[in-house]
């Protein structure tokens, strides 16, 4: 389970919207749908997931319809505030929400788009683990709507796999790609690197054989140790190394190295894909901020700079919503400050960066240092746009105090 919600104001019941809010309806609109349910708890994970063991009266044959009245109550919301809009994309997470049956998502996602509609051509994403997806499953997600599987591969080396806890066989990663492809859903694998006794070699057999998988996307993501994790506990004990920045940094290097020489262009400091038709829509929404409903428990959402999460136990989700009431937790609108500190957070990260006639004046100054750090594209500073190089995707974070402090 996750740590703690946020601090914030108490939400509203009824989950009404607040009547001076600033909205935009041309700002594209997506929806996450939180699947809180995994077989077992890998050891670096803090998301909100759930093993049946920890569901205390909830139960997971029920979620669908469960999930599906809030879907309602935020249709109901949404209209009254006049903030209505049809998906651009929508983003099954979590958790494993493949551990539900495929008609149940089915069924999720045919309330989302009956309440709240489609754009033409837009992206539908399901997270998947590799052991839970045959053909019968993708075939069912392609003829619901589904466009696009996101399978969390993470290594195809046993002992790395091992110390994440993660329980797939590696050989089921080939599978679920197949199945994925032959229902004709676009292909995403994931992967995480710098994991305890993950060498170079290592890393470089797992990049080879999701390279080998033609997918049309690939993410790789530095582990990162999260309080209260198993795998904090580990280090903290001293059974297991800590993750090695440097040796995280050459991996990240070789990732960015093989995936260019395969036909992939970075879009993100963690992602990559083989045309930009092929980046991930929904992700790319977050970081240009646009709005957002996110169910299921523990979920957060974002309208027109409204920030609202919902409770995070799925029994407690579920009473809420059984009582009429809305399951969220708490809400805020954060200040000026801290929206630009978002903002340029945020777009620091993709490769379009940040304009620099965005930044306040005084930090537009700073842009020619880091130029000569070697962390922003001087071509691209002449255009007017900060972006990073691979020094500075490496060094992101440096970039951004510098920017904002």
């Amino acid at each position: 389970m996750a740590g703690p919600l946020p601090l914030g104001d108490p939400a509203p019941a009824d989950g009404h919207l607040p009547s001076d809010l600033p909205i935009d309806s041309s700002v594209p609109f997506s929806a996450y749908l939180h699947v809180p349910f995994c077989r077992v708890r890998c050891g670096y994970c803090d998301f909100n997931t759930y093993t049946s063991g920890e569901l205390r009266g909830a139960k997971q044959e029920d979620y669908a319809s469960t999930l599906i009245t809030e879907i309602a109550l935020a249709r109901r919301v949404l209209a009254d505030a006049g903030a209505l809009r049809p998906m651009d994309t929508v983003f099954f997470g979590g958790g494993t929400p493949t551990l539900l049956p495929a008609g149940d998502l089915a069924r999720m996602l045919g309330a989302a788009t009956d309440a709240f509609g489609l754009v033409d051509g837009a992206e539908v994403t399901v997270e998947a683990n590799p052991d839970t997806v045959t053909r019968e499953v993708a075939r069912t997600l392609a003829d619901a709507g589904v466009t696009r599987l996101s399978i969390g591969m993470q290594s195809a080396v046993p002992h790395v796999l091992a110390a994440l806890d993660r329980t797939h066989r590696p050989e089921n990663v080939t599978t679920a790609v197949a199945a994925a492809k032959d229902a004709g859903l676009a292909v995403s694998v994931d992967l995480i690197y710098g994991a305890p006794g993950e060498s170079i070699g290592d890393w470089e057999a797992s990049l080879d054989a999701a390279l080998a998988l033609e997918s049309d996307h690939i993410s790789a993501y530095a582990l990162i140790i999260e309080d209260g994790t198993k795998l904090a506990r580990q280090i903290r004990r001293g059974e297991v190394p800590a993750p090695d920045d440097d040796l995280q940094a050459d991996m990240y290097e070789l990732a960015d190295a093989r995936l260019a020489a395969a036909g992939f262009d970075w879009y993100e400091i963690s992602n990559w894909s083989r045309s930009p038709e092929q980046r991930s829509r929904h992700n790319l929404a977050y970081w240009r901020g646009s709005d957002w409903w996110g169910f299921g428990p523990g979920a957060h959402s974002h309208v027109a700079g409204l920030r609202w999460w919902n409770v995070k136990h799925p029994a407690a989700y579920a009473q809420r919503l059984a009582a009429a009431e809305s399951p969220a937790a708490g809400t805020e609108r954060p200040d000026e400050q801290s929206t630009t500190l978002e903002r340029i957070l945020l777009l620091s990260r993709i490769r379009e960066g940040i304009a620099v006639c965005d930044l306040a004046a005084d930090k537009r100054t700073r842009v020619a240092g880091l130029i000569a750090d070697g962390l922003v594209d001087p071509a691209a500073a002449v255009r007017g746009r900060v972006q990073l190089t691979l020094r500075g995707r490496l060094l992101a974070d440096a970039v951004v105090r510098e920017l904002t402090d």
